[in-house]
């Protein structure tokens, strides 16, 4: 009887062990096929940092993510040497108009600004050719041609301070989208890869999705301080038209005076 039991102990403990052995099996498989797939793909990036995922990329998202790099260095180069050039017009085209506040004439004026080539001084400079033309003569048809000859230099030199702006608009409407190819080509990728390996493991795939949507955020990056720079700068340059406003306007205010007071003298010589 005591046997009897001691084999019937023996029995159940070979079925514990049997349940076991079978409950680990998948288990086993499962990190078998894990193994296999990680060795048939050695090339899989174990690196997904920022720079790691680049050295990995495909050659065409390789290209766009340096042709993205460039395009932000670009945004702020043309930031630091537009801001420098803006503010050191704005300064000057504030002494210069503080000059024609002052009083003087059209000639003490140009005579200060001879050989300056910014902006209100060509202003100031081409009045006084106009002046020279006329001989002297100060009526409508003078005034007409001077707000003509001023209306003409203010957008010369509009357009000169204007000059790469543009470019951070390019930039900016541009970048998102060749971002975007990146990605879309990325994934192509990703998915072709997963068809060659015949599998569906998250790890064969994860690097190439990281990868592509790197090039979407190296995209956003790109474009959207170029949109910002862009706007700061548009308003700064109208700021700076208002300085050339003001300049033309005082220029014709100093005719006027010069008219007023040459009619003035001729007529106190009359009488």
């Amino acid at each position: 009887m005591h046997h009897h039991k001691s084999r019937a102990k023996s029995g159940d403990v070979a079925r514990i062990v049997t349940l076991i052995i079978v409950s680990i099996a998948p288990l086993a498989m499962s990190t078998a096929a894990l193994a296999q797939a990680d060795t048939a793909n050695p090339l899989l990036p174990r690196n997904l940092s920022p720079w790691g995922m680049f050295l990995n990329a495909d050659i065409v998202v390789k290209a766009v993510m340096i042709g993205l790099a460039f395009a932000s260095l670009v945004t702020w180069t043309v930031w630091l040497a537009k801001t420098i050039e803006l503010g050191g017009a704005q300064r000057l085209a504030r002494r210069r108009i503080t000059l024609l506040e002052s009083g003087g004439s059209l000639a003490a004026a140009a005579h200060a600004c001879r050989t300056d080539r910014d902006a209100v001084a060509q202003l100031i400079l081409s009045t006084a050719r106009e002046a020279e033309l006329s001989d002297g003569i100060v009526d409508d048809a003078f005034k007409e041609r001077v707000a003509l000859r001023l209306e003409r230099v203010q957008a010369a030199m509009t357009r000169r301070i204007s000059r790469g702006t543009s470019l951070l608009a390019t930039i900016g409407a541009t970048a998102p989208f060749v971002g975007l190819f990146g990605t879309v080509w990325g994934i192509m990728n990703s998915f072709i890869g997963i068809s060659e390996s015949h599998t569906t493991n998250l790890a064969v795939v994860a690097p190439g999705i990281a990868e592509a949507l790197l090039a979407t955020a190296m995209g956003l990056v790109a474009a959207i301080p170029a949109v910002v720079i862009y706007n700061h700068l548009v308003r700064v340059i109208g700021g700076y038209r208002t300085f050339l406003d003001d300049a033309s306007a005082q220029l014709l205010l100093m005719i006027s005076r010069g008219q007023h007071g040459r009619a003035a003298a001729l007529a106190r010589a009359a009488e």
